[in-house]
């Protein structure tokens, strides 16, 4: 005689199992998503391998590329040999160290007013934050600002312009409504006064989204190469994007200073825009991982209310 609990087991066990139809969708949907990956992965593969290949071979091989063809590191030498190339890697991480801190603070201050109660001309001050979301001057009268300022052809110029995004603010505003107003209300309670607030308890409770904040002010400085084309006139003072971008439309005044007679530029004409897509690519893409489990939680936070 079977048991009670083990004949519901068995019941239980027997409604969960698979049909004809769920095995089809689960090899379907496994196959799709194996597809997806080699459709994702081959790009950066492809860049990769081409980067190590020898020039001729990959000019007369076009196609799939499995491997390396006919191995040569000749281009990253030629592009690591070049002082415009560590100039560039170098300009980007100040500009870096030095607008991330002018972004972040700026976005903290914006978020934290639109995200106040009982601010005096809060809707009409918000109105104006959000129309310079969808209009803006244009490039020519920020190019003349920058001219009368004295910023041009400086470190500032790329960084005070865009020193905060609406966009941005918006994310930080919302993580800071999801914080609880008891909390704010007994610091002042206590004494504190916003500054305190902001930066020793706003701060530390939305730093999954300030890690969100970061990620998106970092690829943007790190990927913009227009700007610094305006307003940058000397070379040794470009971002390493303006040497990729000459490297990618053939520019050979800029890496002809560094060929050799073993190396020189026609050998590694194709190769070498490769390898300088791997070389500014690869910061971006180590750090990412680690800011992933952030991402998620950052953009979601304030997305679900109760």
């Amino acid at each position: 005689m079977m048991i009670p609990s083990a004949a519901k087991k068995q019941k239980k066990s027997s409604l969960f199992r698979p049909t004809l139809g769920d095995r089809v969708f689960d090899i379907c949907n496994g196959v799709f998503l194996v597809l997806l990956c080699v459709v994702t992965i081959y790009p950066m593969y492809y860049v990769v391998a081409a980067s190590f290949s020898n020039n001729i071979a990959l000019l007369t091989n076009p196609g799939f590329l499995p491997y390396p063809r006919g191995f040569n590191a000749g281009a990253y030498r030629l592009a690591f040999s070049h002082p415009l190339l560590v100039s560039g890697y170098q300009n980007s991480l100040i500009y870096l160290g030095t607008a991330l801190p002018i972004n972040l603070v700026m976005t903290l201050f914006c978020g934290y007013f639109m995200a106040s109660k009982g601010v005096l001309l809060k809707k009409p001050i918000i109105a104006l934050i959000m129309f310079t979301m969808f209009f803006s001057g244009g490039m020519i009268p920020i190019y003349l600002n920058i001219r009368n300022l004295g910023l041009f052809n400086s470190l500032w110029s790329l960084t005070l312009p865009g020193a905060m995004s609406v966009f941005n603010c918006i994310i930080c505003k919302t993580a800071i409504e999801a914080v609880p107003d008891s909390l704010q209300e007994s610091a002042y309670i206590d004494g504190a006064n916003d500054f305190v607030i902001v930066f020793r308890i706003i701060f530390p409770l939305i730093m999954p989204t300030v890690a969100v904040l970061l990620l998106y002010y970092g690829v943007a400085h790190w990927n913009s190469w227009f700007p610094a084309s305006l307003y940058i006139e000397d070379r040794t003072r470009l971002p390493v994007q303006n040497i990729l971008r000459a490297v990618l439309i053939a520019n050979s005044d800029i890496l002809n200073a560094a060929a050799t007679e073993n190396d020189r530029i026609d050998q590694f004409a194709e190769t070498i825009k490769y390898a300088a897509i791997v070389i500014t690519t690869v910061p971006v893409l180590c750090i990412y991982p680690f800011l992933q489990r952030y991402f998620v939680k950052g953009v979601m936070i304030g997305a679900v209310k109760g």
